[in-house]
């Protein structure tokens, strides 16, 4: 909307500033249709693409007037276009690694995200130093995580034996996976529940899929897997997939046709869709 209305000179989508102001803006949205609540971390990558990301500061948002309140639409956009938002967006923190691809499975479940982060948030300042321990190791393991994709996509000798090339990926994605079900536990949230449990361990053992975990603030609703980037390999999760029936009978399990990127938000040639306006 804002490369529609806006002339270039006041937001062009090809720069550093403009992502910065539609980043900002998008996340103030979000943020407030979500109820102040989430990471905001799908906001950032769909602006900036696969990055390691930090949040905004809550009282950036908090200490705005209510929407159509007197200020509040020039206190926004000096809040969006100025200094003073302070995520952090780390591109070159993280590769993706040749060979390696990422698959979101849908579960035919639902989950309520705004409901279970605040139960999370409650949980976490209740308490805090339990919460904060399984915190700072989570955030190490992310780092890890990143890092050692980092290195299997740079290290030009990482093309050795398959069964053991993604062998400490795998263990960092199990010690991620323990820290989120601890923090599940210990908050009551369902973050990854003993159904996408049995899911994610049925799947890590299929030939080609590296590890896997619940997306966003966890639930019912989606897994995601790190495979190996192979037809044959994605054929065969589709078809175990296709046949997985859980005890507690979690619905349909299919791979959705999506994938990794390292580019954001990008302005697409209205040619594309030319087949659209023929048919419709």
């Amino acid at each position: 909307m804002l490369e529609f209305y806006l002339p270039k000179e006041l937001f062009d989508i090809h720069t550093e500033k403009g992502q910065t102001v539609l980043h900002n803006l998008a996340q103030a949205s979000h943020s407030h249709a979500q109820g102040k609540v989430g990471s905001g971390f799908d906001i950032a990558s769909a602006v900036y693409g696969s990055c390691l990301y930090k949040r905004f500061s809550p009282s950036l948002l908090s200490d705005l007037p209510q929407p159509s309140s007197p200020g509040f639409a020039t206190q926004l956009r000096s809040l969006v276009e100025g200094p003073t938002w302070d995520t952090e967006i780390q591109k070159a923190a993280i590769k993706m690694p040749k060979g390696v691809r990422l698959v979101m499975c849908d579960v035919d479940c639902g989950s309520e995200t705004p409901g279970m982060v605040k139960k999370v948030l409650a949980w976490r300042a209740e308490k805090a130093e339990e919460a904060e321990r399984i915190w700072k190791d989570l955030q190490k393991g992310n780092e890890a995580l990143a890092a050692e994709l980092t290195r299997l996509a740079t290290d030009e000798q990482s093309d050795g034996d398959v069964k053991s090339k993604y062998d400490a990926l795998k263990q960092i994605i199990g010690s991620n996976r323990a820290l989120i079900r601890e923090m599940g536990e210990k908050s009551g949230v369902p973050i990854e529940p003993p159904q996408q449990t049995r899911l994610l361990d049925y799947c890590s053992k299929l030939d080609g899929v590296i590890g896997g975990v619940v997306p966003g603030a966890g639930g019912f609703d989606a897994i995601v897997l790190l495979v190996e980037d192979k037809a044959a390999v994605i054929e065969w999760l589709k078809v175990c997939l296709a046949q997985y029936e859980d005890p507690e009978a979690i619905g349909r399990v299919g791979v959705i046709g999506v994938r990794e990127e390292m580019v954001g938000v990008k302005e697409e040639d209205l040619s594309l869709y030319a087949e659209w306006k023929e048919a419709y």
